[in-house]
């Protein structure tokens, strides 16, 4: 059925100033727009556009009031505007002298003889509005809800990573609905296979009595209660349960920690653990823990001593070479030790304290590898007051000789050649010396005396203390 002829017909009557006070009255923006795209007369319906300035518009081509992305839609709607194909609706971002931008859904339709078109357009701001609060509502529900998704994440890895078994129960039907691994190990089944069980399959029956009534207690309760009671699994083992009923919206929930009596826990390795962290605390030696690099991870309260440090905590994070006598050199000789042997053995040197005091000590060290995580162990131990109570020149007969020797050389050598001996002496020692704190590490050694590898190796052929071996001498 076409209705469009009676409508036309019932119009016609309608004079000029009829017509314009209808599209007035109907449009919240009316255009006169000739055939060559030019605006020649403006019409404001609505109340809202009274503010902004349009008068500039007339005399202008109606692509050039709107903003760029909509020039290619007012194109389009001038040459859509024949009135044979029904009217359609574009969008458009009208531009306003004052910079605003407001969104007009307009059609066009072409009057008069002179390829006059007609743009109706009606105000999409409210419309606009309200898309955006909808847009806003979606991405604040996408944000609750990937919080949502963390929050269930971190909640399920730290009821998996729980050491204790813990088993979460339906107060109404008495159903296990949640279990962690460690209560899969206790039972002796996998967790999923606890999931929907009734929790008095999972204890013996003669604890059924005392724990339904428990946790019929609990069910109802209308504030956070616990109950401690001690019953025997189904696989016979004696075990301690804290039942806890915390309600979430209208239903209660039941929170089952399981634990070994308190008889059977005293048997764990955490009673031992704390004891050995307590006596490394309280040891005599300095004990330290570095990473490979030699940076402190671990230091008990008698390295800080040693360091003139108040806590051991204040030397973490340090480099343990800060503290040892020849910087940068018995750390370096320690560690390439430790590379080549897993372990070092009274390595002597001194600690150096932040306000001056050293002590002598003799380190002994061992590497602990640990996957990527391996790690350096030193002990230190204070020799100074040994070192005072030792009788001098008793314990080193080589010395003791060489000094003896040098004496019987006064009156028959000249001093000049005595002096001359006597360094050769004293060099020959302090490599012998620096070859046995290195076990035999020529690199190390030469680093240790302030020489290069070549200048070593020509002093240990000069006193015949052997040929270095071939693969060392790059």
């Amino acid at each position: 059925m076409n209705r469009a002829a009676p409508i036309k017909n019932s119009f016609a009557g309608f004079g000029p100033a009829d017509t314009a006070s209808l599209i007035a009255a109907a449009a919240d923006v009316a255009l006169l727009v000739d055939s060559r795209g030019v605006i020649r007369d403006v019409s404001i319906g609505s109340q809202e556009f009274a503010g902004l300035a349009h008068t500039d518009w007339i005399g202008r081509p109606w692509s050039e009031t709107v903003t760029s992305e909509s020039r290619v839609k007012v194109e389009a709607l001038l040459k859509g505007a024949t009135g044979k194909d029904e009217p359609q609706w574009r969008h458009i971002n009208q531009a306003f002298s004052e910079g605003a931008a407001v969104p007009i859904l307009y059609s066009t339709i072409q009057a008069g003889p002179k390829g006059q078109v007609v743009a109706i357009g009606r105000d999409l701001r409210q419309f606009a509005a309200v898309q955006q609060r909808l847009v806003a509502a979606q991405q604040s529900m996408q944000r609750d809800y990937v919080r949502l998704r963390q929050t269930e994440t971190r909640y399920r890895m730290l009821f998996e990573s729980i050491s204790e078994p813990v088993l979460i129960v339906d107060a109404g039907t008495l159903k296990v609905i949640e279990a962690n691994p460690a209560s899969g190990q206790l039972f002796a089944e996998p967790p999923k296979r606890l999931l929907g069980r009734p929790i008095g399959d999972c204890f013996d029956p003669s604890a059924s009595h005392e724990l339904q009534a428990t946790l019929d207690a609990l069910k109802g309760a209308r504030q956070t209660q616990s109950s401690l009671i001690r019953v025997k699994t189904a696989n016979q083992r004696s075990v301690e349960l804290s039942v806890s009923a915390f309600r979430v919206d209208n239903d209660t929930v039941l929170l089952v920690n399981i634990s070994l009596p308190s008889s059977a826990s005293a048997t764990t390795n955490d009673v031992p653990r704390q004891s050995l962290l307590a006596a490394i605390e309280r040891a005599p030696d300095g004990l330290v823990v570095t990473d490979t690099s030699g940076t402190v991870l671990y230091a008990n309260h008698s390295f800080a001593e040693m360091a003139q440090f108040e806590t051991s905590e204040q030397v973490v994070g340090e480099s343990l070479d800060r503290w040892l006598g020849r910087s940068g050199v018995d750390l370096g000789v320690l560690m390439a030790n430790l590379r080549q042997n897993d372990a070092v053995r009274l390595f002597p040197t001194v600690i150096r304290g932040r306000f001056g005091a050293e002590t002598s000590v003799e380190i002994s060290a061992a590497s602990v590898p640990n996957g990527k995580q391996s790690c350096l162990g030193f002990t230190i131990r204070d020799v100074g007051r040994r070192l005072q109570t030792e009788p001098r020149g008793s314990d080193n007969p080589g010395l003791s000789r060489a000094v003896a020797q040098l004496a019987e050389l006064v009156g028959r050598v000249p001093l000049k050649d005595i002096v001359g001996q006597t360094t050769d002496l004293i060099e020959q020692m302090c490599i012998e010396a620096a070859l046995q704190l290195t076990r035999d590490n020529r690199a190390a050694a030469a680093e240790m005396l302030g020489l290069s590898r070549q200048s070593l190796y020509v002093k240990l052929r000069r006193y015949g203390l052997g040929e270095h071996p071939a693969e060392n001498a790059h």
